[in-house]
């Protein structure tokens, strides 16, 4: 547990209603903002492939820190 709360630190800190929405907002923006950018940079040529992986990678972490979030708050985790 600790190997996730090392690189998911905000999905383990909400404790109340209003908390959790900003993580999730947080997580939502974050997630938004960095596919945008990685959409315009991934119709580079050439590099374009290397751009397109990590969005999906950041894509993936999203996922996986909204689901650890829920998990935390709800208590099916601690």
């Amino acid at each position: 547990m600790s190997f996730l709360k090392k690189y998911f630190p905000f999905s383990f800190g909400p404790a109340d209603v209003k908390a959790f929405i900003i993580t999730l907002v947080v997580y939502a923006v974050v997630g938004a903002v960095v596919g945008f950018l990685i959409n315009i940079l991934s119709k580079i040529w050439l590099i374009g492939w290397i751009f397109g992986i990590l969005g999906g990678l950041v894509d993936l972490y999203v996922l996986v820190g909204v689901i650890l979030t829920i998990l935390s708050f709800t208590g099916v985790i601690k």
